[in-house]
C-alpha cells in the first residue's frame, strides 16, 4: 500500500516512497517553491537573541583578530 502525504507547498496527495524524487513535494515545482521561500527568509525559525551580544566587540577573523594580534604581538 501507498502511503501518501500532502504536498507541503500545494496541499495535494504526494506519494511518499523512494519513487518520488521530490518527497515530500509532489514535483519538482513545489521543492523549487519551497527551497526559493527559505532562500527568500520567507520561513524562519523563531529564536531569542544571543546573551551579551555587543555591537562594540569585533567579529571573530575581522579586524583586530587572531591574524592582526600575531602581526603585532613581536
Amino acid at each position: 500500500m501507498t502511503r501518501t502525504v500532502p504536498c507541503p507547498t500545494c496541499r495535494q496527495p504526494s506519494p511518499f516512497t523512494p519513487a518520488n524524487r521530490w518527497r515530500p513535494f509532489c514535483s519538482e515545482r513545489c521543492r523549487g517553491m519551497d527551497l526559493g521561500a527559505w532562500a527568500s527568509e520567507d520561513y524562519r525559525v523563531a529564536a531569542a537573541p544571543p546573551q551579551g551580544d555587543d555591537a562594540d566587540t569585533p567579529a571573530p577573523g575581522g579586524a583586530g583578530g587572531p591574524d592582526t594580534d600575531a602581526r603585532t604581538a613581536s
